[in-house]
């Protein structure tokens, strides 16, 4: 490595912003006649990719419920929340001012109870239902996919735990 190529690479390091915290919502529900779970994706208002929802840290708010909050404002959906996080992934976002920051966004798992019929961003969002290796291959971020595919496994768990205690013993 010359001279000139180890001194840029320490003024891009010295230049560098570490990444905006966010807080996201992994919104699933399973589905009463097949059991099955899915998972609910929506469309990035800018770019129209397939994302869930998220946003940036709020006051007095612990990161779980800000992840509730917004999947209420994104996509009209509410229901209980687990306060540990599944895990994070990180994606390049473009500010308003045109400024490209890395964010990383903390994922949690929300149990979706109930949908609003008006929510605050109804109508700027594509908002879809599907199965979670449908939503893998949907979304762009790496980390984002295989944190879905994870929950799938843990979600695969917990309804073949609870089947196991409905059979009634013998």
């Amino acid at each position: 490595m010359t001279l000139l190529t180890r001194l840029a690479s320490d003024v891009q390091l010295m230049f560098r912003r570490p990444p905006r915290q966010q807080y996201g919502a992994l919104c699933y529900r399973v589905k009463k006649k097949s059991g099955e779970a899915e998972v609910l994706l929506m469309t990035s208002r800018d770019t129209g990719r397939w994302v869930i929802p998220k946003g940036w840290p709020m006051t007095r708010k612990c990161a779980h419920e800000v992840a509730m909050q917004e999947a209420f404002e994104e996509a009209g959906v509410r229901g209980v929340v687990e306060t540990e996080t599944l895990g994070a992934y990180s994606y390049s976002k473009v500010l308003r001012d045109g400024v490209q920051v890395i964010c990383k966004v903390q994922v949690y798992a929300l149990e979706v109870t109930d949908m609003a019929k008006n929510f605050k961003e109804k109508g700027e969002r594509r908002i879809e239902w599907v199965s979670f290796d449908e939503a893998a291959g949907r979304v762009r971020e790496p980390e984002l996919r295989h944190l879905l595919l994870a929950f799938k496994r843990t979600m695969t768990d917990r309804l073949s735990a609870a089947a196991a205690k409905q059979i009634p013993a013998e």
